[in-house]
């Protein structure tokens, strides 16, 4: 298995990975499938997006995408990480995970965030071992499927922000 930054060429497979994600409803609220031309839009934003590849096929992604239009967290970058079913459970998600940190932090990034359904111990598990740690939970963050889902929120310190005595939550 390779991982590597993405390239437009792998959008279609991305949004595969993605709509399956959508599918499983375990992982995002999002309900509407994409489209792989709504992929190759994350191509434009040029923040960092990786691919997990096994035998020539991509099997899994990371990406970053903006926290907040304000100035004052240019350096936090939400998070999202899919890997197709049929792979999970070999480390790709927590290689991915750290791909993506490295890569961020390259670009300049000091902190990743994202939320994580209460629910989807795999994803929290695979959080845990890429070293992120759990901020807390957020009550009936929104609804899927007209049920109410609690989520928790991951983080993880990059660069400067990590080494520099900051404190993490006890037990991260």
């Amino acid at each position: 298995m390779e991982i590597r930054n993405a390239a437009p060429e792998d959008a279609e497979a991305i949004c595969a990975i993605y709509n399956e994600g959508i599918e499983g409803r375990q992982a995002t609220f999002e309900t509407r499938p994409r489209k792989t031309r709504e992929v190759l839009g994350w191509f434009d934003a040029g923040m960092p997006l990786v691919v997990a590849v096994d035998a020539g096929s991509v099997i899994g992604f990371a990406r970053v995408d903006r926290y907040s239009e304000r100035a004052a967290y240019a350096g936090v970058g939400e998070h999202a990480v899919y890997v197709e079913p049929a792979a999970r459970r070999r480390g790709v998600g927590t290689q991915l995970l750290e791909a993506l940190a490295a890569a961020s932090e390259a670009a300049g990034y000091y902190k990743l965030t994202s939320r994580v359904f209460t629910t989807n111990d795999g994803s929290r598990a695979v959080h845990r071992t890429a070293g992120f740690y759990e901020v807390g939970v957020q009550p009936r963050h929104g609804r899927l499927d007209g049920e109410w889902k609690d989520c928790v929120l991951v983080e993880r310190l990059l660069g400067p922000a990590r080494s520099d005595n900051a404190t993490e939550p006890e037990g991260a």
